[in-house]
């Protein structure tokens, strides 16, 4: 039976590092071809490294990219390569795949749908290509598109089929939030049995700015059900053999595809290149391969960890240092930080006040101690009571407000980015999605720093991340289990407590996912059995703080729809929700 052996290479570019992607492409084609692969293929613009974002402004980058690109080529006479790039025709760029082979490119697919939703702004750089190669390598015909392109029922994949197409090759640079995993595996499932023939479904992995990439490339066959999975959140190979003359079988006993011929003809225009016929191989057969996957929670905690991970080692850092409260949130952040970069990489500070409890000192050093990181502490009454004293005379007969309780979170926020400078590290943040959502946050004080690691965490998740910790991992145990019990707060003036202040954490976020996730407006809410007034006060709340969420560090996308790049609102915006 005549098979074809895909090695689909899940690896983790760096945006803009040209040489370092064309080194480990290299390293990862030569293992495949190692493990006499047919044909390896690489995620979308491994080359550039995805996104690109304004870097494809810059002619001297398309330029160097492409330069990549036929070095990549000349390296092809081992095994075929499938490649993303940025390619040039005309004046005009496009995003693309090029197919490698004997030392030279041998075709170049042009994606076709480009997204410009959610995070990606494909539209504002690429031109959309109009032509679906199928290439026949080793006697296989394999059509080969880009990401989004295979998400239409009706689109390239069709138009390759209709040219003869028994294998196509996904490339992507898909990014992760939660359930994606599955909403992924359902399409291409069908994608396949629709088309009754093999799906090869690469992505890339790794974190770029906000964005993490998940991996969990796979394989399904014609009949829709999943060959093969690669592991998550990390860099990996994944070898497959496709007994591809199953397809042909198939396709003769059931006519439906036919059906859509009529509907292809304004996607694209079909063209079939050969590369090289079928040479039989001696070879032992792969078993395949099918990582089982992550929880739901322990998907969101490795994102977290990678995000980290690559954010402060690509941004050639080493070493973070994060203010330890004693709460969940920066119990959470220290051991995403120390499972992404270990405890001698991670420093904590302590920074207690007038109004800090003995708990929340206690299991600050605690986790330090649970975790192995340095602890220092560093109180802030000195500082503190010297703006006091400063400002008496203009706050004169002003009651405290929280005017003062922000002054402590600022002090804070000052003694993290001084040590940041003097020693180099990154400061991380620590506020979560429900409070950013709120404004419960002090500018230039707890939201200082340059990367948020919960910023589109909800509060309710981040309970889940801690007890999901404590379950997983080494050292085991490490969050205290008062952290978990004790009410939330700020700890900025006596008997303080955040949901007496805002709400319930668990009425709060299910309203604040409705508003800001799914766009449903405050008749909706109410109808979901909320309280209108509890729903206009979060509307206001959410509205009302955009201006603090635009100066906020980068951070982790986790949910559907996070802040930021995913969610653009005016900060000057009158309009009435309600």
């Amino acid at each position: 039976m005549r098979t074809f052996r895909i090695a689909l290479a899940q690896v983790n570019p760096t945006v803009g590092d040209l040489q370092g992607n064309r080194d480990l492409v290299l390293r990862f084609a030569r293992e495949a071809a190692a493990q006499g692969a047919d044909l390896v293929a690489f995620p979308e613009l491994v080359v550039t490294g995805y996104p690109p974002e304004d870097l494809l402004l810059k002619p001297q980058f398309i330029r160097d990219n492409l330069k990549v690109a036929q070095e990549l080529a000349a390296a092809s006479t081992r095994i075929p390569m499938l490649f993303g790039f940025v390619d040039m025709r005309d004046n005009e760029v496009y995003n693309a795949a090029a197919l490698a082979a004997e030392g030279r490119i041998v075709g170049v697919y042009h994606k076709i749908y480009l997204p410009n939703y959610g995070v990606f702004d494909e539209d504002r750089y690429f031109r959309p290509g109009r032509v679906c190669p199928v290439f026949v390598l080793n006697g296989t015909p394999l059509g080969i598109n880009i990401c989004e392109d295979i998400w239409y029922a009706i689109g390239p994949v069709a138009v390759q089929r209709e040219a003869g197409a028994e294998v196509i090759v996904n490339i992507n640079g898909s990014p992760y939030h939660m359930g994606k995993r599955l909403f992924r595996e359902k399409m291409l499932a069908t994608r396949a049995s629709d088309n009754l023939l093999f799906i090869a479904y690469v992505n890339t992995v790794g974190g770029q700015d906000e964005l993490v990439f998940d991996g969990a490339s796979m394989v399904f066959d014609q009949n829709g059900d999943l060959v093969a999975r690669a592991k998550q959140f990390q860099e990996d190979l994944l070898v497959v053999d496709l007994p591809v003359e199953s397809v042909f079988r198939q396709r003769l006993r059931d006519p439906r595809p036919r059906k859509d011929a009529p509907f292809l003809q304004h996607i694209g225009t079909a063209q079939r290149i050969h590369v090289s016929a079928y040479s039989p191989r001696e070879r032992p057969p792969i078993t395949p391969r099918t990582e089982e996957p992550l929880d739901p929670i322990g998907e969101v905690y490795h994102a977290l960890v990678l995000g980290v991970r690559d954010y402060v080692r690509k941004t050639g850092h080493q070493k973070v240092v994060i203010g330890l409260s004693g709460g969940i949130d920066s119990s959470v952040t220290c051991c995403v930080a120390v499972d992404a970069l270990g405890p001698q990489n991670v420093l904590g500070i302590s920074m207690p006040s007038r109004y800090s409890s003995e708990g929340s000192i206690l299991d600050a050093r605690a986790l330090a101690q649970n975790l192995g990181v340095d602890l220092w502490v560093v109180p802030i009454e000195p500082a503190h009571a010297a703006y006091l004293d400063m400002l008496a005379p203009h706050f004169k007969d002003l009651p405290p407000d929280v005017t003062e309780e922000n002054i402590q979170a600022r002090i804070r926020g000052n003694i993290l980015m001084a040590i940041s400078n003097k020693f180099g590290m990154l400061v991380l943040s620590t506020g979560n999605k429900s409070e950013m959502a709120t404004g419960y946050c002090t500018l230039y004080g707890d939201m200082a720093g340059g990367y948020a690691v919960l910023k589109d965490v909800p509060k309710t998740l981040v309970y889940r991340l801690a007890e999901w910790r404590n379950a997983h991992g080494t050292p085991p145990n490490p969050i205290p289990p008062s952290v978990l019990k004790k009410p939330p707060s700020a700890e900025l003036r006596p008997g303080q407590r955040t949901e007496e202040e805002r709400l319930p954490f668990r009425l709060l976020d299910p309203i604040l996912k409705a508003y800001v996730e799914e766009d449903r407006t405050f008749e909706e809410i109410v109808a979901m059995g909320y309280d209108a007034e509890v729903v206009k006060r979060i509307i206001r709340w959410v509205d009302r703080n955009e201006y603090k969420r635009r100066q906020a560090p980068p951070g982790i996308k986790i949910t559907p729809r996070a802040f930021g790049r995913d969610r653009r609102m005016p900060i000057v915006n009158r309009y009435p929700h309600f």
